[in-house]
């Protein structure tokens, strides 16, 4: 507070204004200071927003870095799981191609080979029946010539049966031994085949044919020629 000299007038305007004078510098200053640490504070601020910003646009961009890394890794992935899958899939149809071929092949070849053995074995069969089914040319025979070629079918039938009973006995024989060989040590069986009686040979004679030429016709062994 100024001193106020002793036996003068004072001017209590005049301290009044002095003093707002002052109060009014120092509150301009004080605003002054306000606004320039407000000014700071937001320059700050703003500095800290845009690093927040930078920080967050690296971030993201990091982001979308290793996401777009993950989605090429994956669909690298996922191309080369097909490309195993399509390489595994030619290799299995290769396989079956190859397998299939070659069972093809094989039985083909089976059926080449069987059908070349039956057709071997049918050529066979007739070649055999056509040396002994020889035409009978009896339209110019007489009836002693046709009584003769009667008598000479009989007893070419005759052979025929003996030859098939003789075949089946050896096919039994057989059919024992192999059996008994699989039970103990193989032993011979001496079995001489049975011929067909005569009595049935006799019956089966034509009547124009006498009984005792059937003895004969077990000598014979191929068809007779006509006569």
């Amino acid at each position: 507070v100024p001193k106020v000299p002793d036996g003068e007038k004072v001017d209590f305007d005049d301290l009044h204004k002095k003093r707002q004078n002052k109060d009014l510098v120092e509150l301009q200053g004080l605003i002054d200071v306000h606004f320039e640490n407000r000014k700071k504070e937001e320059e700050e601020l703003i500095a800290l927003k845009s690093e927040r910003a930078e920080i967050q646009r690296v971030r993201t961009e990091k982001d979308k870095e290793r996401q777009a890394r993950r989605e090429e890794e994956r669909l690298k992935k996922e191309e080369m799981d097909q490309k195993r899958k399509a390489d595994d899939d030619a290799k299995k149809k290769s396989a079956l191609s190859n397998m299939g071929s070659s069972y093809s092949s094989s039985l083909q070849k089976a059926d080449t080979k069987r059908g070349g053995k039956k057709q071997t074995e049918r050529e066979k069969k007739k070649k055999i029946l056509a040396e002994r089914r020889k035409p009978l040319n009896i339209d110019h025979l007489n009836e002693d010539k046709l009584k003769e070629k009667a008598k000479d079918l009989w007893e070419w039938m005759h052979q025929l049966e003996s030859e098939k009973y003789e075949h089946i006995e050896k096919l039994k024989r057989q059919k024992y031994e192999q059996q008994e060989g699989s039970r103990s040590p193989p032993q011979k069986v001496n079995c001489p085949p049975e011929r067909p009686q005569h009595r049935r040979a006799s019956a089966m004679l034509p009547a124009s044919v006498p009984a005792g030429t059937t003895d004969s016709a077990s000598a014979r062994h191929s068809h007779p020629e006509p006569g």
